[in-house]
């Protein structure tokens, strides 16, 4: 199994977060992981994107061209990802934000209204993991359990108060996504 992801959208998305946990439940499952972001210096409202690479073999390099799984998160990042999922990849993007939809009929395209159903909760600070329980739902590629495992190791402990409440929109997220395509 190998698995090379682009998660990609505006900084205070929790995109970066998101890469990193997903990276550190590969580990929890013995997996070769690369976690490599890219943001600008606005960190708050500028471009951030990461790359994850999951694999059970050794990774030759982090830098890719192509993923197997775009998730993105706002236009500017469908604009600039969608032609970068390999045919029969997969392509998630949250709603919120994006006027022209993903338009390629050779990949997956899934939907999650994370926005919307982060302020239906009450906590838009839940958004990026409900947007993760999606991407684990349409591509699961590390258990739950190692999630939460990797949320205890990237929280810091003032925070693990959080763990439930983000173990709810992980589920919620998992409940909410819909194939597009």
């Amino acid at each position: 199994m190998k698995k090379e992801i682009i998660i990609a959208g505006y900084g205070g998305q929790g995109v970066l977060s998101m890469g990193k946990i997903l990276a550190y439940s590969g580990l929890m499952e013995d997996k070769e992981v690369s976690w490599m972001p890219a943001y600008g210096p606005e960190q708050r409202g500028g471009t951030a994107n990461v790359t994850i690479i999951l694999s059970d073999k050794e990774i030759s390099s982090p830098i890719l061209s192509e993923y197997d799984i775009a998730v993105v998160l706002n236009q500017a990042s469908l604009f600039k990802f969608e032609g970068k999922v390999k045919k029969g990849g997969t392509l998630i993007y949250d709603a919120n934000g994006i006027a022209e939809l993903p338009s390629r009929n050779d990949i997956s395209i899934y939907s999650i209204p994370a926005t919307e159903t982060a302020v239906e909760m009450r906590n838009t600070k839940a958004f990026n993991m409900i947007v993760l329980g999606g991407l684990l739902k349409a591509e699961p590629m590390v258990q739950i359990e190692n999630v939460l495992k990797g949320l205890r190791k990237t929280l810091p402990e003032r925070h693990h108060h959080l763990i439930p409440m983000n173990e709810e929109a992980l589920n919620k997220g998992m409940e909410i996504i819909e194939k597009i395509k």
